[in-house]
């Protein structure tokens, strides 16, 4: 609670971002920050609806959680059930194919967030004309730049087709293993566009490092804060965004835990609720709910891998380090970078997935002994990503528990918000579109998928509105959605 006389901002919806959200900022009479949290406000349902839905459904139904990124829950609901069916270790072609699938995932979604989502407030400034900052300005300004963006995401969704059947909502994941291979003309098909994506992942790392670097001094003092990290790596250490151990680092790279298989999740990350929000608050048990929540996503892998397992990207991994002497980067912005590395990672591990002939494989689906339950865990674009289901004799789900990659980030943006607001708005009488655009922008760097925790209706505009001790509006602005 919030004693005494308060002004309230809220913006509604948070805007270029996958989903709905809202923030509130509480001022005191003095005009300062006494309050600012980032809101879940609609329910989702799916861990309860799925409940009574045969098991082999899973990797089809609950990828409809989102349409932006539904080949990591498709993938990770399709890992849980392998293990229902008793398969801990897929063919070759089966496991390759999963991959290839998931890199296209990942290059197609970090391409659309930073191009289409987070450019607009690099290039043109946090407090540009709106009607110049989004995609169509960046369009009219530097149309180079945004065919590479539109062409980049499609060669990212050309590969999910190729692998799962479809651009969005595929079914190439299956019980055991997937339902068709690669052929030579989708190979040499996708192989003939590489060249060209290495190219510009190569430009997007510079873009998003020279950024960085030149307004270190700012972004130093913008949302940012020392952090535990979390995110799956393999068993040397290398990221790895498909399979792995879970690993947390604290702020100075110390390890928290390592190497923690997938079934064993439960026993090191809890979950806490607040009366507030429709989204959890995930934390490491061993810390505690107070002090031990964490950050997932690209800043976090490449903060707690030890190696990035292809050349280019890896020496992009050093240099990014060197700006922090090795230790983890808790720069909120520095996101983007970490992002772009991921791309840069994306292709050329795609491209070294397509020269690989067990693509080609006609192996498709491994089986076993029937069991119970099944973890699966991957690593989404934005972050670290569980699905747990539990199945009874008749083959019908019972229990399912879901932690989507932007549930482990709502603590970071909670704090983001708050560390944003108190810097641009306490103290100010006015509000300017500039400063809720700031706050936004903080939002934005974790690249949250707020459709993957919740689902909303209705129209959504934006209007914020301060009010004073009095209740007298002070101030309003109102933004169409």
């Amino acid at each position: 609670m919030v004693a005494g006389n308060t002004k309230r901002i809220v913006i509604e919806p948070v805007t270029r971002v996958e989903g709905h959200g809202k923030v509130t900022i509480l001022l005191d009479e003095d005009n300062r920050v006494a309050q600012a949290r980032m809101h879940i406000v609609e329910f989702r349902g799916f861990e309860r609806f799925i409940r009574g839905r045969p098991y082999w459904e899973m990797p089809v139904a609950v990828q409809r959680l989102c349409g932006i990124c539904p080949v990591s829950h498709h993938l990770c609901a399709a890992k849980a059930v392998d293990r229902i069916v008793g398969v801990d270790r897929l063919t070759p072609t089966a496991e390759k194919m999963r991959r290839l699938m998931h890199y296209g995932q990942i290059f197609q979604s970090h391409a659309l967030h930073f191009f289409h989502l987070s450019a607009p407030d690099l290039l043109f400034g946090f407090d540009a004309d709106p009607a110049e900052r989004n995609v169509v300005g960046i369009i009219r300004k530097n149309k180079p730049l945004a065919v590479q963006a539109v062409k980049m995401r499609q060669f990212g969704q050309e590969v999910i087709k190729a692998t799962a059947g479809k651009k969005i909502h595929g079914t190439g994941a299956v019980p055991g293993g997937i339902n068709k291979n690669l052929s030579v003309e989708e190979r040499d098909g996708l192989l003939s566009r590489t060249g060209q994506m290495l190219r510009w992942a190569r430009d997007a790392v510079k873009i998003a490092r020279d950024y960085t670097i030149e307004h270190l001094e700012m972004l130093s003092d913008f949302g940012s804060f020392e952090s535990n990290h979390m995110c799956i790596v393999r068993d040397d250490g290398a990221m790895d965004l498909y399979n792995g151990g879970l690993r947390a680092i604290d702020a100075e790279g110390g390890t928290i835990f390592d190497h923690v298989p997938n079934e064993a999740y439960l026993d090191y990350i809890a979950e806490e609720v607040r009366d507030w929000s429709y989204m959890k608050f995930p934390f490491i048990r061993s810390i505690g709910p107070e002090d031990g929540w964490y950050r997932v996503g690209p800043l976090s892998r490449v903060n707690a891998c030890d190696f990035i397992d292809t050349p280019e990207a890896e020496a992009a991994r050093k240099d990014f380090l060197s700006l922090t002497d090795g230790k983890p980067n808790n720069i909120t912005m520095a996101y983007h970078w970490a992002r772009m590395i991921e791309v840069l990672h994306s292709i050329e591990m795609i491209e070294r997935l397509l020269q690989d002939p067990d693509l080609q494989g006609d192996e498709l689906i491994t089986t076993g002994e029937r069991r119970g339950e099944g973890i699966g865990i991957i690593e989404a674009p934005r972050g670290t990503l569980f699905h747990h289901y539990k199945v009874g004799d008749d083959d019908l789900v019972t229990m399912c528990n879901l932690i989507v990659s932007t549930t482990s980030n709502n603590e970071p943006m909670n704090r983001a918000v708050r560390g944003v607001a108190e810097k641009y708005i306490s103290g100010r009488p006015e509000i300017t579109e500039g400063m809720l655009n700031s706050i936004e922008v903080a939002i934005r760097a974790y690249d949250p998928c707020l459709s993957c925790a919740t689902h909303a209706l209705g129209q959504m505009p934006l209007e914020v509105t301060l009010v004073g001790p009095g209740g007298d509006v002070l101030d309003k602005k109102t933004k169409d959605g």
